[in-house]
């Protein structure tokens, strides 16, 4: 299993409008897509104005197909053009679970 961790900066007083057009507009085709989501958090503390969240795949190659299949959707393109100036950075780690992980 391979773990995307992925980790956006929203530019501030902008989580709450980027929150609502990801759930609308982004997870829907990335849902149908055949993308696994295993959680999706916002910051609370330390470095604000940041999500994270975590997307699970079998394998490279699994990830590189549900991945194609996303970006082909035309509501993709529709979804990165909502999110437009709302995401200041971000920041991506592809990880394995250790062998006492909870999550395999």
């Amino acid at each position: 299993m391979i773990v995307d961790v992925r980790c956006y900066t929203i530019v501030p007083r902008k989580m709450k409008q980027y929150l609502a057009i990801f759930e609308e507009y982004g997870l829907p085709v990335q849902k149908r897509a055949g993308l696994n989501l295993l959680g999706y958090f916002v910051h609370t503390s330390g470095s604000l104005n940041k999500v994270t969240h975590l997307w699970s795949f079998e394998n490279l190659g699994e990830m590189e197909k549900i991945r194609a299949r996303r970006d082909g959707d035309p509501a993709w393109a529709d979804y990165q053009a909502r999110t437009d100036g709302l995401v200041a950075a971000q920041e991506n780690s592809l990880t394995t679970p250790a062998p006492f992980s909870p999550i395999k």
